[in-house]
């Protein structure tokens, strides 16, 4: 059975889309508006939080391409939680109270970016998971990570 919990790797942030993003030791969620001082902030977006697993990453690092945290975009690396079993609605506890609502699993590959042609593939369409901020509150490396129960 796939584990429903984890831990947290790493949170990036960036302040202009489209750029790799930046590591960062914490890192504040705000309700229904994404992670302060990230460029995808919005409350107007249903993506306003990114999330890939570590282990996927290491798929990418195995072909011989150096890739860092937030290479791809995504906002929290999370490693030991399997996302391929989270579904759309489904909700994420993260940390101390942070809550996640998935609404979007992958994401169209407009351009093929440098990983692309280092590796032959792009792991954000169909990897990528993407939730909107619920619950806020601080989240840091080494939080756990858990699918939320059912209601």
């Amino acid at each position: 059975m796939p584990s429903l919990e984890g831990v947290v790797t790493n949170l990036c942030v960036s302040p202009e889309k489209g750029t790799q993003k930046a590591p960062k030791a914490s890192a504040r969620f705000i309700e229904n508006f994404g992670i302060e001082q990230d460029a995808h902030a919005s409350s107007e977006s249903h993506r306003q939080v990114s999330l890939l697993a570590t282990e996927t990453i290491q798929v990418i690092k195995d072909k011989g391409v150096d890739v860092a945290p937030g290479a791809f975009g995504e906002n929290l690396c999370v490693s030991g939680i399997a996302l391929s079993s989270v579904k759309i609605g489904d909700v994420l506890e993260v940390g101390d109270g942070v809550r996640l609502e998935i609404t979007q699993i992958g994401k169209e590959c407009h351009t093929r970016c440098a990983i692309y042609f280092q590796a032959g593939l792009c792991i954000m369409p169909t990897d990528g998971l993407f939730a909107r901020v619920v619950t806020g509150g601080e989240v840091k490396e080494g939080d756990p990570i858990r699918l939320a129960p059912s209601l």
